[in-house]
């Protein structure tokens, strides 16, 4: 693997590591945006919605073709029948996450799954009722999460521990989090972290966090919004009790793209609490409309409704690209291309203006560098960008986001942008 040691800041020897890319042509494999004359937008926004694969097309007009041709003995008779259409998922998510098959479902949106989860793996007592989760968590999480405890009957202000560092600085230290759930995880109940915070893109140590949380007695799960497709999850292997991720960020399932659980295999025939529906009860007699839920085993018994097939096939395009790549030479190269964008802002940008938050440690980052603006026309910077032909993504106050995916963007793009940025966005 490359390291900062070896990268040259020259556009010559970022040609020369597209050019020696094992997975170079991948990117021939997406849409890419294209700017008025003609030359693709610098996307770097992946983290914010994935481009669209060229075949997602053709595995969405299958279906639409199947409904056409046998409306609804498409369940039984499509050409990938209708019923068990999420099953054709279960492997392919399941590498992606480092699951079990038995312990991971597409299905819902985002932060339904989350709260379906919670339902099930936030049982408060008078003794332990808290909730752990960042400071700057995504708002839909801590939305999520107050409501929780408000349901609860437990005030947020009493019940909620919100994680900041010591120093003030946005990325807060493994070590700092594994002190606060060691001091308050007696009264604790969830810790529910993002895999990778949306804000300053650190990534978390989510073995060391779940393996403390279970010391103290807590569940332990994750929001892998900004992880999945992303990082190299080990869900099973590290013990993480419940998970919930959208697929429209790295996964390139299109705009508001259906979410996955993972839901670990202890829990499998667990009596837990849940909200059920249909789609979770017993397959074997699902269709003999029993009154008395019997949930499936593992993730299956957390569904809810049969499943919109349209975007499970925009998914499962997407997802084959993924199973052929695989996690381990993504994520390879992932280091490589956001190593070599930090390796360009450090030594040819000589500026007081700005500065990476991101963790550089590769194992405390995906491939998100958080460029934080320190003066006040950080805005207008991003917007300079923008009419360049730099599609990015801003976070108040003073963010700008770039995400150099790995299936689709290129060392030499890592390189022009730079240069706009030395040259203030011109």
């Amino acid at each position: 693997m490359l390291t900062t040691t070896v990268y040259q800041p020259t556009r010559a020897f970022a040609g020369e590591m597209d050019r020696q890319d094992p997975l170079r042509h991948y990117r021939d494999q997406f849409h890419l945006p294209l700017r008025a004359n003609g030359h693709p937008h610098l996307y770097f926004c992946g983290n914010s919605l994935g481009l669209q694969p060229k075949i997602t097309r053709r595995y969405v007009e299958q279906e639409l073709a199947d409904w056409e041709r046998l409306g609804v003995e498409g369940h039984f008779h499509a050409r990938n029948p209708w019923m068990p259409y999420h099953e054709f998922l279960t492997e392919t998510t399941a590498r992606v996450v480092g699951a079990l098959p038995s312990e991971v479902v597409v299905m819902n949106s985002l932060t339904v799954n989350l709260h379906l989860l919670m339902v099930s793996f936030f049982r408060p007592t008078p003794e332990r009722f808290k909730i752990i989760i960042e400071a700057d968590a995504f708002p839909s999480d801590r939305y999520a999460v107050t409501s929780q405890l408000k349901f609860h009957g437990y005030d947020p202000a009493e019940a909620l521990i919100e994680l900041r560092s010591k120093s003030g600085h946005p990325v807060i230290p493994t070590e700092e989090i594994l002190e606060v759930i060691e001091r308050e995880g007696d009264q604790v109940a969830l810790v529910m972290l993002g895999g990778v915070n949306y804000y300053t893109g650190q990534a978390f140590a989510m073995e060391k966090i779940a393996a403390a949380g279970h010391a103290k007695g807590c569940t332990v799960g994750f929001d892998l919004a900004h992880a999945a497709g992303n990082l190299h999850l080990k869900l099973h292997e590290w013990n993480v009790d419940f998970a919930c991720w959208c697929s429209y960020k790295y996964l390139n399932s299109g705009p508001g793209g259906l979410s996955g659980i993972f839901v670990h295999e202890r829990h499998a025939t667990a009596d837990l609490p849940r909200f059920a529906g249909w789609w979770g009860h017993n397959q074997d007699n699902r269709f003999q409309m029993p009154p008395d839920f019997e949930p499936m085993p593992g993730a299956e018994g957390w569904q809810l409704s049969n499943p919109p097939i349209l975007a499970l096939a925009a998914l499962r395009a997407s997802m084959e690209i993924f199973d052929e790549v695989g996690m381990a030479r993504l994520r390879e190269k992932s280091e490589r291309l956001t190593g070599y964008l930090e390796f360009l802002i450090q030594n040819r940008i000589q500026s007081d203006a700005m500065r990476v938050i991101t963790p550089s440690d590769p194992a405390q980052r995906g491939c998100q560098l958080s460029l934080q603006t320190l003066t006040p026309d950080g805005r207008a910077l991003f917007d300079r960008f923008t009419e360049a032909g730099v599609i990015a993504d801003w976070r108040e106050p003073d963010v700008i986001r770039l995400a150099p995916v790995p299936l689709y963007n290129t060392f030499t793009e890592v390189w022009d942008f730079v240069e706009l940025l030395r040259n203030g966005g011109n």
